[in-house]
């Protein structure tokens, strides 16, 4: 026992290097690939305590009369929804959607809520509360409002400014969205004729900005004049032809002139807060068939019994939580991200496994005497690879413990850059644990089995061949060496490299094959960056996660190549080391390895190109939009760009490995 702690810890002091390259592989894998799968997961959760903390809407129900809501149609909603003794929230307004000319001189399609009960106190709001952003203090006499500021077209708007509300024009508007004519001139002159100036127009001062609940996508949303029917992209992923609105205010009811004892515009808003459930989250089934019954009982409510002859028809429109765009939207996106990240685990797992297969088949291979040292010694098999295995596994480890709080600042960072497109609710501290087990644990099964494959391998081997070192591969000719006319162009250092890269067709197969998945996983990051900067995706957050794939894909290059070229110049120390007394140049000998990896990384990069086609049309299908086509040229050529950027960064690090070779030691040991 005593003399297999030894070789355990000799293991561990001796091959360091060995031991950090899988710590690093397995934290790039873990950390990104939970990152971005639990960050969808982080945007529920902040949705879902964002939806409770501020007692947004489940429901609105939109009147489709001209009388509105009553005052018994609310207490009928209240009685019919009230569960267990616990009657649901409920506000009364009206919202339209027109335009509206702002201080600044521009027009700007502006949605105008109409609140009953209106408190110049946001925080004296019963539903969908909202955050006040800064307010001012306004006269005794003036009309206060509040404006929303998420959207980035209207933060210039300052507190205390005036805006004017003209009845006549707002009725105008609305007539056309209705029955795409205008009010003609007799009508308009009735109303001027039985409302005063001062109640027709108003002048309403900008008491403060908020941040509503219900409206807090920097893109704007579809707006009501689209109509009911019109059609909301369920991705998120832009507008489209829809109209969208740009801003919002919120304003008194009370201010709505009455015409012959009729409001103008009457209540037609019911916002509706159901009362408390444990649904588990406003995005799980249990939810979402909570939300489909109410919405059943009230469409029933709202139905009058049909004449003869005739077909029901409710006189409501019911919008649920699931139809408010800029929930609906951040959620949509964040589930793409998720996609995201099972399409990340597969490559990086692939990738994780190559490398520690490498590493541990050559660290086997330095230690041949020592195994066979063991196994004289009468140790089993099983001891020997739990050497190795144990090797692995405490790397790994660490590797998956930092990978842990690596994931966790990724999915941070995925909620921060949403930031950039939405007005983002307060972070939740939740972090899926589910996603980072479920990724750590398969590494850990590729890794085992890797390191199990390489020492069965070797431990069936018996004790005598094991002392010998493992002898050379014959040499032969390669394929460009039956080609004269080819191989007699290149010169004797090129004709070296080329058969090097050749002879040695393992190390060759595991470096174009990472570096293939690597250059995939770029193209793939720069594709769906493609679709942001050509606006198939009008969000500037899927481009920071863009760039952050870009980027983890390059570290992973570097890490793959450097891990893969240290193994080789640690094969080759005697042949360096010869190239040296010979009297080669540093710059001689370094390049004589770096050809080899320019070579290795040039093939990868080729065969990268079809694999990336494949990830970015399993990406695309699983988020629904793009295609290969129309990608723009020039991210096909960016792709080896960042690449080839990534494996000279590595050249440079490993010179100095190369140019400090002991000669001494190296010429004396046995190959």
């Amino acid at each position: 026992m005593k003399t297999y702690l030894k070789t355990l810890g000799r293991m561990f002091s001796h091959h360091i290097t060995r031991f950090l390259s899988i710590i690093f592989i397995v934290l790039l894998a873990v950390g990104f690939s939970s990152g971005i799968g639990s960050a969808n997961t982080k945007i529920d959760r902040s949705l879902s305590d964002y939806y409770s903390a501020n007692s947004v809407s489940d429901i609105i129900l939109k009147s489709k009369s001209d009388d509105g809501f009553s005052s018994d149609d609310v207490a009928a909603v209240g009685e019919l929804l009230t569960c267990g003794g616990v009657a649901p929230k409920i506000g009364t307004g009206m919202s339209v959607d027109v335009q509206l000319e702002y201080p600044d001189g521009n027009s700007y399609l502006t949605r105008i809520y109409f609140i009953d009960d209106f408190s110049t106190s946001v925080e004296d709001w019963q539903i969908n509360t909202a955050e006040v952003i800064s307010s001012v203090t306004v006269g005794e006499d003036d009309i206060a409002a509040y404006a929303q500021q998420s959207n980035r077209a209207l933060a210039g708007v300052a507190e205390g400014s005036e805006l004017t509300i003209d009845f006549v024009d707002i009725l105008d508007q609305l007539s056309v969205q209705d029955t795409g004519e205008g009010l003609d001139d007799t009508t308009k002159n009735l109303i001027e004729m039985f409302l005063p100036e001062e109640d027709r127009i108003k002048q309403v001062t900008i008491a403060g900005t908020i941040q509503s609940p219900l409206m807090f996508a920097f893109d704007g949303e579809p707006s009501y004049v689209n109509g009911e029917d019109a059609e909301i992209p369920e991705t998120g992923t832009g507008l489209g032809e829809l109209v969208t609105i740009q801003n919002a205010i919120w304003l008194s009811s009370d201010i709505i002139p009455s015409l012959m004892g009729n409001a103008l515009l009457p209540t037609g808003d019911m916002y509706i807060s159901l009362s408390p459930q444990d649904h588990g989250g406003i995005f799980t089934e249990e939810y979402k068939e909570y939300i489909e019954g109410a919405s059943e009982e009230l469409a029933a409510l709202f139905t009058p019994q049909p004449a003869e002859g005739e077909v029901a028809e409710s006189t409501v429109q019911i919008i649920d939580l699931y139809d408010n765009f800029s929930f609906y939207s951040l959620h949509s996106y964040s589930q793409k991200v998720q996609a995201l990240g099972w399409v990340l685990v597969v490559a990086f797992i692939f990738v994780t496994a190559l490398v520690v297969f490498s590493n541990v088949s050559r660290l086997m291979e330095e230690e041949r005497g020592q195994v066979a040292c063991l196994r004289t010694l009468g140790y089993s098999a099983f001891k020997i690879i739990f050497k190795y295995a144990l090797f692995a596994a405490i790397a790994t480890g660490i590797g998956g413990v930092a990978g842990y709080f690596v994931g966790s600042g990724v999915s941070i960072f995925v909620f921060e850059v949403f930031g950039y497109s939405y007005a983002m609710p307060p972070m939740s501290g939740y972090f899926d644990v589910t996603f980072f087990l479920i990724v750590f644990c398969i590494i850990v099964a590729a890794i085992m089995f890797a390191t199990l494959f390489s020492g069965i391998k070797m431990t069936t081997e018996t004790p005598a061949n094991l002392l010998r070192p493992k002898p050379p591969k014959a040499g032969k000719k390669v394929i460009f060496e039956h080609i004269p006319w080819l191989w007699n162009l290149l010169s004797f250092k090129y004709k070296s490299t080329v058969r090097n890269v050749l002879r040695y067709r393992s190390r060759f197969l595991m470096t174009v094959i990472s570096v293939a998945i690597s250059m995939a996983l770029v193209m793939g990051g720069l594709a769906i960056l493609d679709l942001c900067t050509t606006g198939l995706i009008q969000s500037d957050s899927i481009i920071g996660i863009a760039i952050m794939i870009i980027a983890f894909a390059g570290l992973l290059t570097a890490v793959v190549v450097y891990t893969l070229t240290n193994i080789n110049i640690s094969e080759r120390n005697r042949e360096l080391a010869t190239l040296m007394v010979l009297g080669y140049h540093d710059g001689e000998v370094s390049g004589y390895i770096y050809r080899e990896i320019y070579i290795d990384a040039l093939v990868g990069i080729i065969f990268g190109y079809p694999l990336a086609a494949l990830l970015i049309w399993v990406v695309f299908t699983m988020i629904g939009i793009g295609t290969l086509g129309g990608i723009s040229w020039y991210m096909w050529l960016a792709a080896p760009c960042v690449v080839a950027l990534f494996t000279w960064l590595v050249t440079i690090l490993l010179r100095r490995k190369i140019v400090r070779i002991d000669m001494n030691e190296s010429l004396k040991a046995i190959e």
